[in-house]
C-alpha cells in the first residue's frame, strides 16, 4: 500500500462535514493532493496536517481573546461574540490579576480592568461565565504566573453552575518558561512554578481528561522581536521541558501529551508563517516519538491556537490593520491551526470597540465560509517554496536545539535521537537544564533582543517597509472613536472585594492556605487543597502572597 492509498483509507473511516465542497464556479476538487510516494494529510510526521481530511472533517475554532472592565462588562462581549458565531472563548486578564494581585492591592491602583478583565475571586469567575454554560462552551485562558489558582476559580465557578466538571474542555496558558524568556509576568522562581503545573497536570489527567492544562505559548516570544525560526525552536523546547516534567513525575507520556497544546503568532511573511506551522508540526512528533517514546499519533501531534500579530498593527491609518488581520489569519488556517483569533483595527490604540471585534471575528467567517480554502488539506503541501522554507526554518530550529542541550551540559545533538532516547529512559532533563542555564544566563533575552534590533534598523533604513509607516504617510483616515475603562471600574471592582471579603467564614479561608502550604512543604499535590480555598472565596492575592511568603519572589538577573 503506497502513501497515498493509506491516506485514501484513513479518508474513508473519517468523519465528513456535510458541506459543498467545489469551486465558486462549481468545479469538483479533491480533498488533498499528492503523489503516490509523498507525504499525505494525517501522516507522521504530520508535516501535511494531523487529520486527513482537514477542514472537511471539522473547521478551526473561532476563539477570540476577550476581557477589560469587570466581569459583567466582559460576559456581555462574550454574550456578543458567541451570539455571531464564535465557537470558543479566551479571557484576557488585566494586569494585577496577571500579576497575582488583588485590585484593591496598592500596586494595582490605575491598572484595573485595563487591557483585560478583572478577576479578584471564584465569585468574579461565577459573574464571568453568567449563562454560559462551561461544560459545552470551550474556554480558553491567557495566564501563566497565577495560572493555577486561577484554573481553580473557574473550577469552582463550574461546580455552582452545576456543570459536570469531568466534561471542562478548554485550554490554561500556564507556561511558565516562555515568561522567563519574553513576557515576564512570573511570581516565584522556576522551581516553584514548575512544582504548580506538574500538580496540574496530574490533577487534570486524573480528573478532567479532556482539558488542556498547559498551552505552551511562543506567541509572545514572536511579540517580544524574535524570527519566525526562535519562536518555533524556544517554544518546542519549552514544550520538551514540560515532557521531562511530566516524565519526572511518573505520568504516562501517551495519557498526558494530548494534553499539552500550543499557541503560535501568525505575523505579516505568508508563506514563512505557512512554512512555521508546517515545521513545528514536523519537529514535535519526531521528538516526542523518537526521543520521548510516545506511541499513539494523539500524543505525537501537534495541537495549536494561533493569533495574528498584534505588533504588525498600526496606529497610522489603523484601517490598513484589517488587510493585515486577514493576510495573517490566511496563513494561520492554510498552516492547519486548531483555533484562531483574529486581532482587531483598533487594538494598538485600545481595547477593541465592538465594532472592531465584530469586523475581526468576520474576518475569520469570510475566510472560512467564501473563500473555499478550507476545501482542500494542504493546499499548498508540495509547493517548492514552502517546502523549501519548511525545511530551512526546521534546520534553523535544529540549530537552537543544539545549543538548549549544550547549555544543559549534555554533549548530544538534536539527530541523536537514540542517545536521547536513552537518556530520557534515564530520568534525565536535558533540555529544561539547558533552558534553566538560558534563563538564569539571559541567553534566550538577548538573542530576541539581537533579532528585534535588526528588524529596526532595517525598518529605519527602509529595506522593510511598513505601509502608513515608513512610506505612503498620505491618508483621508480620520481618528478612530477608540474604547476607554472608566476609573468608575476600579472605584465598584474595590468596593465589591471589600464587601465580599467582609462577608466570608475567615477560618475556613485560613485553613485551606494552611493545608495548601503544607502541600507544598511535603511535596503533595496542591490543587485540592487551592480549591477548598478558593471555595471559601479565598482571593487571588491571598493566595499568591503566600505563596510568595513560603518561595519569595523571583528578580530576573541584571544583563547587560
Amino acid at each position: 500500500m503506497n502513501a497515498r492509498e493509506r491516506w485514501q483509507d484513513r479518508y474513508s473511516k473519517s468523519r465528513v462535514r456535510e458541506a459543498d465542497f467545489t469551486t465558486l464556479s462549481q468545479m469538483e476538487v479533491e480533498p488533498a493532493y499528492g503523489t503516490d510516494d509523498s507525504e499525505w494529510p494525517g501522516e507522521f510526521p504530520f508535516t501535511r496536517g494531523l487529520y486527513a481530511t482537514g477542514y472537511r472533517g471539522r473547521t478551526w475554532t473561532i476563539r477570540q481573546f476577550a476581557g477589560f472592565g469587570n466581569a459583567q462588562q466582559t460576559n456581555e462581549r462574550y454574550q456578543m461574540i458567541l451570539g455571531r458565531g464564535g465557537g470558543g472563548l479566551s479571557v484576557a486578564f488585566d494586569m494585577p490579576t496577571l500579576m497575582g494581585r488583588d485590585s484593591d492591592d496598592p500596586r494595582s491602583l490605575g491598572e484595573v480592568g485595563h487591557c483585560g478583565v478583572a478577576i479578584d475571586s471564584a465569585a468574579d469567575m461565577d459573574v464571568l461565565f453568567n449563562e454560559i454554560p462551561l461544560d459545552e462552551v470551550t474556554t480558553s485562558m491567557t495566564i501563566s504566573g497565577p495560572a493555577v489558582p486561577v484554573f481553580c476559580m473557574y473550577l469552582v465557578a463550574a461546580e455552582r453552575q452545576g456543570a459536570d466538571t469531568t466534561k471542562l474542555n478548554g485550554t490554561l496558558q500556564t507556561d511558565i518558561f516562555k515568561e522567563y524568556i519574553a513576557q515576564k509576568e512570573w511570581l516565584f522562581g522556576p522551581e516553584p512554578h514548575l512544582k504548580l503545573i506538574g500538580d496540574l497536570m496530574e490533577y487534570c489527567g486524573e480528573n478532567i481528561p479532556a482539558y488542556k492544562p498547559l498551552s505552551v505559548s511562543g506567541y509572545h516570544i514572536r511579540e517580544a522581536g524574535s524570527t519566525a525560526a526562535q519562536e518555533l525552536a524556544f517554544t518546542l523546547a519549552d514544550g520538551f521541558g514540560y515532557i521531562e516534567l511530566g516524565l519526572s513525575r511518573g505520568l504516562d507520556i501517551d495519557s498526558f501529551a494530548p494534553g499539552l497544546s500550543f499557541f503560535f503568532d501568525s505575523h505579516l511573511d505568508f508563506f514563512e508563517e505557512i512554512a512555521k506551522f508546517r515545521a513545528a508540526r514536523r519537529i514535535w512528533s519526531r521528538w516526542v516519538r523518537d526521543v520521548y517514546g510516545a506511541k499513539t499519533d494523539k500524543a505525537q501531534w501537534l495541537r495549536f491556537h494561533t493569533q495574528t500579530a498584534g505588533v504588525s498593527l498600526t496606529a497610522q491609518q489603523p484601517y490598513n490593520n484589517v488587510v493585515r488581520t486577514g493576510i495573517e489569519a490566511l496563513a494561520a488556517v492554510l498552516g492547519g491551526t486548531n483555533s484562531l483569533h483574529t486581532n482587531a483595527l483598533d487594538e494598538t490604540l485600545a481595547l477593541p470597540s465592538e465594532q472592531a471585534a465584530e469586523i475581526a471575528l468576520r474576518t475569520q467567517q469570510v475566510i472560512m465560509e467564501e473563500t473555499g480554502v478550507i476545501n482542500v488539506a494542504d493546499p499548498l503541501g508540495g509547493s517548492f517554496y514552502v517546502e523549501a522554507l519548511t525545511d530551512r526554518i526546521e534546520a534553523e530550529a535544529n540549530a537552537i536545539f543544539d545549543k538548549i542541550l549544550e547549555m544543559g551540559g549534555s554533549s548530544l545533538r538534536h539527530d541523536q535521537t537514540e542517545a536521547l532516547a536513552e537518556s530520557a529512559r534515564n530520568g534525565e532533563v536535558p533540555v529544561t537544564q539547558g533552558l534553566l542555564r538560558g534563563i538564569e544566563d539571559g541567553w534566550f533575552m538577548s538573542e530576541i533582543a539581537d533579532a528585534a534590533f535588526a528588524y529596526q534598523i532595517a525598518l529605519e533604513k527602509g529595506e522593510k517597509k511598513v505601509v502608513g509607516v515608513n512610506l505612503l504617510h498620505e491618508s483621508v483616515t480620520s481618528d478612530l472613536e477608540i474604547m476607554r475603562v472608566s476609573h468608575e471600574v476600579e472605584t465598584e471592582q474595590v468596593r465589591i472585594l471589600a464587601e465580599r471579603k467582609s462577608g466570608r467564614e475567615e477560618s475556613a479561608i485560613t485553613a485551606a492556605i494552611d493545608e495548601m502550604l503544607a502541600a507544598a512543604r511535603e511535596d503533595r499535590n496542591m490543587i485540592p487543597s487551592m480549591l477548598e480555598a478558593c471555595r471559601a472565596e479565598a482571593t487571588l492575592g491571598e493566595i499568591c502572597d503566600a505563596l510568595r511568603q513560603e518561595w519569595g519572589e523571583y528578580r530576573e538577573p541584571a544583563r547587560f
